[in-house]
This record gives C-alpha cells, structure tokens and sequence, in this order.
C-alpha cells in the first residue's frame, strides 16, 4: 500500500531542533554527559515474571528504578549508560528533536532476562518519541523504532502508531526486506505487510564489541545506518490515530530496556538541512 503522504513545509517550522548540554566540536551536542543520566527521564513497565507475563497491572512509572535498570558505569575506561535489560522500559530524552543526525555507540552485555532468557539480545533506538509513557507494550511510546537486536540491527518497527513508506520486496521467507528499488510500502500495525521490514544486509560487530549507530533525520524522512553501512531510507513518517494520518516527523529519542544488558555511550547529536544524497541513494 503506497500513501500519498507530505509533511508541509509550515509544520517543520514548528518542530526545530533543540538541545541540552554543551556543544562539542562541528556542532555536535553531547546528549550523555557521561556523569549522570541529567536531561534524561526513566520508565519502566509492570513487572513480569521469568515467562513474560505480568505480574499486575502497575507500571513500575516514570523516575522509578528500585532495581537499577539504568544506571552510568566506567566500561573500558569510558563512562557509558548500562541498561541491565532486568525490567521492560526506557531512558528518554526530556527535550524533543527535529532535523538531526545522532550518532551513538552501543555494545551487548552478558545478561539476559525473562521471556528473553538465552535468546536474541534485544534493545531498541525509538525516535520522534511522543504521546503517552507506555503506549506500546506498555513501556514504550509511540514512535518509530531502529531496531537494536543481535544479527538485526538497523530493521524497522512502527511503536503504538507510528508508521512509515519504506521501499522493499516481499521474499516468501522473511517478508518484506528494504530495497531502495523496490516498491513503496506503507508499514502500519494497520496494514497487511505489519510494522516491520527487515533490514538490507548486516554490518554488525561481533557480540561485546562496539558498534556505531547514525541515525539522519530530516523532514518526514530519516536512514538508520549501522557501522557506516546504510540499512534502509524511510519516507513520509507518520502516526495514525483511529484511522487519521498525521505527520510524526519530530520527538524525544528513547533507549529500550528489552531483557538484555546493554550498554550505550557517546551520545551526541547535530542539527542537519539535509540528509547527504549519498545515504538515500
């Protein structure tokens, strides 16, 4: 399904890039100060037993961390934020961005937890966050979702309404895979193709090792590029409310905890007029 879908010129004006924290060199702000999680908030989701299913219905809520899921440690000399994975949530940015190129660096632990238990280590990167805490899964907010998992990093999901146009093709055994010649594809919750298209290729480092995450948004367009590899280009991203299309092309950025420990530093971010040509060939 192709949406004839165009974010005006009048909204971007309205969502400018903002930020906290000092400015480093060529622009960039550094989102992490690497001393404490200051400009970030927390949530976490009602606690679930070994298998996945909940214990009750209470979020453990937002800036409430008994278990210390998300906390700044010294790994390799560096500080860096350390998601223990222990409980389902998030840390988010306090401030909302527009037209921006992030650049982070993550690495998986060892731990596992939960329904994830010796599975997959799975995380997430979500952006242009907004809405309610919890609207997806109850943990996380709507948004669009450059997929930290092993072996998938980069891949697309659409979070409790967000949705993108990603050129792909249907391959009978792994659904709908990124190909920038491909046919145009609308990826909803709501659609039959799902949320998710997979990734184009794989760039990811070996598991314990450092990899570097760019994320180029602009307009209702972003690339999500994994170790200075282009996994895929997403067009006219936008949120659905009961079947009303609205443009989700700015927010906060969220770092998923999803049953696994991992670790994230040097979050920075610059504002951008453009996404490079080269990125959408």
């Amino acid at each position: 399904m192709l949406r004839h879908f165009y974010l005006f010129p009048a909204l971007l004006t309205m969502a400018a890039f903002t930020a906290g924290g000092p400015v480093a060199d060529r622009g960039w702000v550094n989102l992490f100060n690497g001393k404490d999680l200051s400009g970030w908030d927390t949530y976490l989701a009602p606690p679930m037993d070994s298998t996945g299913k909940r214990i009750t219905d209470q979020p453990v809520g937002l800036n409430s961390d008994p278990q210390h899921v998300f906390t700044v440690v010294t790994d390799g000399g560096e500080k860096a934020i350390r998601i223990s994975g222990e409980g389902t949530g998030a840390v988010i940015t306090q401030k909302n961005y527009a037209d921006y190129h992030l650049r982070l660096q993550f690495r998986w632990g060892v731990l596992t937890w939960g329904a994830k238990k010796n599975k997959k280590k799975d995380s997430g990167l979500l952006y242009h966050s907004v809405g309610p805490y919890g609207a997806d899964f109850g943990a996380w907010m709507r948004s669009h979702e450059f997929q930290v998992q092993e072996g998938d990093v980069g891949e697309y999901w659409g979070c409790a309404g967000g949705m993108a146009d990603i050129p792909a093709v249907k391959r009978p055994d792994s659904g709908y895979v990124y190909d920038p010649a491909g046919q145009l594809y609308t990826f909803s919750v709501y659609n039959a193709m799902g949320r998710h298209c997979y990734k184009r290729g794989d760039a990811e480092k070996s598991t314990g090792e450092w990899n570097t995450l760019d994320l180029y948004c602009h307009g209702d367009t972003s690339v999500h590029v994994v170790n200075g590899r282009v996994m895929m280009a997403l067009y006219h991203l936008a949120q659905s409310d009961n079947g009303t299309v609205s443009p989700l092309a700015a927010g906060r950025i969220q770092l998923q905890s999803e049953g696994a420990e991992v670790f994230y530093k040097n979050v920075r971010i610059q504002p951008i007029t453009q996404i490079p040509v080269e990125m959408l060939k």
